[in-house]
């Protein structure tokens, strides 16, 4: 068996609608594909639960899904059960639970985070300051992913006693670069901080264990390789002994002891979801279910095997095909130092990236200024897909079409 004919056996991609073979995703990373148990699924919630149940699936069907899927999850990251719930959207869980861990900050007045941070989080956090506290500051720290060793060495020089947060995201978005999980989390402890990681660009591709290093709190989202949907509910997780502790700064009905009770005063709920807030948006929380059930039974172990085998090759044919054509390789290529897709960049990345999607039918993704993100789904990216996307990458260069593209960046991705 050759290796591209083994890695392109792919035990789950035939779960999934694939409505044109002839495409080439590659942006799973971004937005994964539709399991074709999803569709079963929400015509069962709109024809049967909805439809002819109407009210009564609230308590036959549709109240325990925020918990159980969270449950799901929280497997796959090494939390507890009870720990985790489906919720709201990645930057409501960010805000809901750095906020809460903020209010046992004792004189501490540094949130630590990573200067190229996914913006939606450092947004969050600058935004938390007049709120929580004006004499507040945001330290983002200059960290060169190229280099794990500047990485651990600036973190420990900007970690001390007046550390109030530290909150990182596990996989960097633009770069793919995978923090060491156990060791910042212990970093952060041994100074008396609290960690906060968003895991949204590793769960369902990476094998996590948030339990091992006792990790805080965590948040991520489930549209990327959990195949949620778009804008699927995202997910946050609690250490069980702060669970009690934490406030929710949303004090909501769902949040609430004995919501259907309506008490107007706000007792929370003992539990996990005591970070609950509106009703939950059941059509898309029930989305989130079977591509989350997809990944459980893959598991996470044979998934990361298969991936990295994905990405080894990506990275031989990068050697061989690309290196030459003035393409660099962004991702790290060690497997503790890396997530599931491969970032190059290339000064005429926007143009190449047009050229992929709309005259080879390889979608990847770009991201300013010069990156072009290719997404490594293991449940359903096949080797040859991986061939067929290098060989337009080094089409579009040595032809030179790329460049009957604008160089400016129109739309979306």
């Amino acid at each position: 068996m050759t290796i591209l004919t083994e890695l392109d056996h792919a035990p789950f991609r035939d779960r999934f609608v694939i409505a044109d073979p002839q495409v080439v995703y590659l942006d799973g990373n971004s937005l994964g594909r539709l399991p074709k148990a999803t569709v079963a699924r929400l015509q069962n919630v709109v024809a049967d639960e909805w439809g002819q149940a109407l009210i009564g699936s609230w308590n036959q069907a549709w109240l325990p899904i925020a918990r159980r899927v969270g449950d799901k999850i929280g497997s796959l990251i090494g939390a507890a059960p009870g720990e985790t719930l489906v919720c709201d959207s990645t930057s409501i869980n960010l805000y809901k639970t750095a906020w809460a861990l903020l209010q046992h900050r004792g004189k501490r007045r540094t949130i630590v985070t990573d200067a190229a941070n996914f913006p939606t989080d450092l947004y969050v956090l600058d935004g938390l300051r007049q709120p929580v506290d004006p004499a507040m500051r945001v330290q983002p720290l200059m960290l060169d992913h190229a280099d794990h060793t500047q990485v651990q060495t600036v973190l420990e020089q900007a970690l001390n006693a007046d550390t109030a947060l530290v909150c990182l995201s596990h996989v960097h978005y633009k770069t793919g670069y995978a923090f060491d999980l156990p060791q910042v989390t212990a970093l952060a402890h041994a100074h008396g901080a609290p960690i906060l990681w968003d895991l949204s660009h590793s769960v369902g591709a990476v094998p996590l264990d948030v339990g091992t290093p006792r990790v805080d709190a965590a948040v991520g989202c489930t549209y990327k390789y959990l195949n949620g949907g778009p804008g699927a509910p995202a997910f946050l997780m609690v250490r069980s002994d702060w669970i009690e502790r934490l406030q929710n700064p949303i004090p909501g009905w769902f949040g609430a002891a004995r919501p259907f009770e309506f008490g107007s005063a706000y007792e929370p709920h003992p539990g996990i979801e005591r970070f609950a807030v509106g009703t939950p948006p059941i059509l898309s929380l029930a989305a989130v279910e079977p591509g989350v059930d997809l990944t459980c039974e893959a598991g996470m172990h044979a998934l990361r095997q298969r991936g990295w085998q994905l990405m080894q090759f990506f990275f031989e044919l990068f050697d061989q095909r690309l290196q030459k054509l003035g393409f660099a390789l962004v991702t790290p290529r060690h497997p503790q130092a890396a997530g599931s897709h491969v970032s190059l960049s290339h000064p005429a990345a926007w143009q190449i990236t047009q050229d992929l999607v709309q005259r080879h039918r390889v979608i990847p993704d770009f991201r300013g200024p010069d990156i072009i993100r290719f997404g490594i789904t293991p449940l359903y990216t096949l080797g040859r897909e991986i061939e067929q996307a290098v060989a337009a990458l080094e089409s579009s260069v040595t032809r030179g079409t790329y460049q009957s593209f604008p160089e400016q960046r129109q739309g979306v991705t």
